[in-house]
């Protein structure tokens, strides 16, 4: 069986390629494997892992040299230090794959408010910026400096 690369899907000549990644998932000979023991889990039950990020680009890279951009990366998680944390150590892998010579020419974070996510409704914070949903006030977190402070550099 032939694996498919990003070549298979006819995007040589394009622009950019977006990638989106919030998580990994890992594989064994029966397929997919539980999170590892111990790991921890997101609002929406994913691996805490934001080195995953840089684990997409590269691997994406293996077939596609042209521009990247990071479209979507963000978590869903109630304390907002662990956001920024993740944010972190995602943006210290993007800044890896730059400093190897990958073109990643951007990285959009998801997503500036908390907002609905069609399988838990409002449930989620993955927000810079929370939303009271009674008064639709919207006060920004510590994330959002945190993030706003790489546009500084």
């Amino acid at each position: 069986m032939r694996m498919c690369t990003v070549r298979d899907f006819f995007i040589e000549g394009d622009d950019f390629l977006g990638v989106q990644n919030y998580t990994r998932t890992q594989y064994g000979p029966q397929g997919q494997l539980p999170c590892p023991e111990g790991a921890e889990l997101t609002q929406m039950d994913y691996e805490f892992y934001p080195e995953a990020l840089e684990h997409v680009i590269r691997k994406v890279h293996e077939d596609f040299k042209g521009d990247l951009i990071v479209t979507e990366n963000g978590v869903a998680v109630s304390d907002d230090k662990r956001r920024v944390e993740f944010i972190r150590r995602a943006l210290a892998g993007v800044e890896n794959c730059i400093n190897d010579g990958i073109p990643v020419k951007g990285h959009y974070y998801w997503s500036l408010m908390d907002n609905f996510e069609w399988q838990k409704g409002f449930s989620m914070t993955f927000g810079l910026i929370a939303v009271d949903r009674s008064t639709q006030e919207r006060t920004p977190k510590e994330s959002l400096a945190y993030l706003g402070s790489f546009a500084a550099e």
